[in-house]
């Protein structure tokens, strides 16, 4: 196995929709309905990376008490050019595509949580 080129740059990457705020132990996620986490640090290799996490669907309303938790482990992977990412989040059970964002580093993210 070879070492990654580096790892993402710690600090807040937005853009419409998500807001990836990474620490050198992984990272956390908001999107306007969902959520996720990272357990670790997320390797570059060669302007790509492929890290597993999970997914948290949410919804507008109030939440239930005794509501269940749908955590869907998922890939998260992309490129990353500069201070520039692509980031696409696959779940690995059913191989469905959760979407695709565009962020940049520095950037505060356009999230809109459900209601």
């Amino acid at each position: 196995m070879t070492s990654p080129d580096s790892v993402l740059e710690v600090g807040a990457w937005g853009g419409d929709h998500v807001l990836l705020s990474v620490i050198p132990s992984g990272a956390t996620i908001e999107f306007d309905c969902a959520h996720a986490t990272i357990p670790q640090s997320i390797a570059v290799n060669g302007g790509t990376f492929n890290v597993a996490g999970d997914y948290f669907q949410e919804h507008g309303g109030p939440v239930r008490e005794d509501e269940p938790t749908v955590q869907m482990p998922s890939h998260f992977h992309g490129t990353v050019d500069g201070k520039a990412m692509t980031l696409r989040i696959t779940v690995i059970a059913t191989g469905q595509d959760l979407g695709t964002y565009t962020l940049t580093h520095g950037a505060f993210g356009r999230v809109f949580k459900c209601l």
